[in-house]
């Protein structure tokens, strides 16, 4: 008991010593607040608290953002003039326009069937195609050298993939079987 005694008395002196320095200043102020918070979140515990919180089912449902706030927001900063010189450079971007355009790739294939399927945008279609000056586009376009050239590589590249040599094979050996039945036939 003679040896605890000491022991509980400095326990209590370094207690009261704690206390009192933050009842001598008062409160914290911000700034010293704030030091201590950044302090803490740069340790690594502090660093796998806020991992933790993050991936928490129930941290990211509360996370999520109002859609109509959302969508406000986009529609009121893509007509902006600042929006709108963003949108330009980051288009500039082809890294950018590769992950935009496969991000709406298949929104754009479901468009687009819809349309296929709508009269009024299937009219419109025809009228675009059967255009005098279209059609002297396309014939100039497929009367190209750089088109002919084009449409020979992709011959040759198709002509020589084996999948379509031993389809090729099939169809010449199928065709030859049925000459020699309409041969047999007619003798």
């Amino acid at each position: 008991m003679n040896k605890l005694l000491p022991l509980l008395l400095l326990s209590i002196i370094g207690l009261a010593a704690c206390s009192g320095e933050a009842t001598s200043s008062g409160q914290m102020d911000y700034n010293q607040t704030k030091k201590m918070m950044i302090d803490v979140l740069k340790t690594d515990e502090g660093k796998k608290a806020l991992q933790d919180i993050m991936t928490d089912d129930a941290m990211k449902q509360k996370l999520v953002i109002d859609q109509d706030f959302v969508k406000k927001t986009i529609e009121s900063t893509l007509t902006s003039k600042k929006g709108q010189e963003f949108w330009k450079t980051a288009f500039q971007d082809p890294k950018f326009t590769q992950a935009f355009a496969k991000s709406m790739e298949s929104q754009n294939k479901d468009l687009l069937k819809k349309l296929m399927k709508d009269p009024d945008y299937q009219k419109m279609m025809i009228d675009i195609l059967k255009d005098p000056d279209y059609e002297k586009e396309v014939l100039t376009l497929l009367k190209s050298k750089d088109f002919r050239s084009h449409i020979q590589d992709v011959i040759i590249e198709t002509y020589n993939d084996p999948l379509f040599k031993a389809k090729l094979e099939d169809s010449l050996l199928k065709a030859a079987k049925e000459m020699n039945k309409t041969d047999n036939k007619q003798k």
